[in-house]
């Protein structure tokens, strides 16, 4: 025995002395890998967040436009009890039988254009609505990029402890699908 004492090399120092071997180029190609791909999940993230917070806002202007159009119907039914007054007065009175012509005549008028008015605006919430389930839609696409892409990072971690040649295949094939979801979110497919 020498006086120095024994000298045991672990597998980290092994790979230090010995860069060109296989385990430490997988390693980095892993660890390259797994921050491009926790990039690429974060941005998916991002666009997840912003899609749901515009589906937000859009559900909210159909629900404006609603209580719009909700104040135009009731607007439009005031105008038919007065015009239902009016045909009653006529009855009532035929001695004003040309006023109330002209009253009964003039909210006709008016209930068609408050109702045309009241479609327009059901028309613009409606529009708002779509707009919404679209955001969702697109919003639902990103969160399924980024689930996807962050099982990826796993399989990473896990292919780097067991260094399996299979894993490490998996984890390229469930990252690419990741990216596949997110280009169809970025699409709108």
């Amino acid at each position: 025995m020498s006086e120095e004492g024994f000298e045991v090399h672990g597998p980290h120092d092994h790979a230090l002395e010995h860069p060109g071997n296989s385990h430490g180029s997988s390693t980095n190609q892993i660890a390259m890998f797994t921050a491009i791909v926790a990039t690429l999940g974060a941005l998916f993230g991002y666009m997840g967040g912003a899609t749901q917070a515009n589906a937000g806002l859009y559900k909210n202007n159909a629900a404006i436009k609603k209580t719009e159009a909700s104040n135009q119907w009731n607007y439009y039914q005031a105008k038919s009890g007065k015009q239902n007054l009016a045909e009653l007065a006529l009855i009532v009175a035929p001695a004003k039988k040309d006023f109330y012509d002209a009253e009964i005549e003039r909210y006709k008028s008016e209930k068609a254009e408050i109702k045309k008015k009241a479609e327009a605006i059901e028309a613009e919430s409606s529009d708002w609505d779509h707009q919404s389930d679209e955001e969702m839609h697109q919003h639902h696409r990103w969160a399924q990029a980024t689930t996807v892409l962050q099982v990826s990072i796993a399989l990473a971690a896990i292919a780097l402890l067991t260094r399996k040649d299979w894993l490490k295949r998996a984890m390229y094939i469930v990252s690419a699908f990741g990216v596949l979801v997110g280009a169809l979110a970025a699409l709108h497919i």
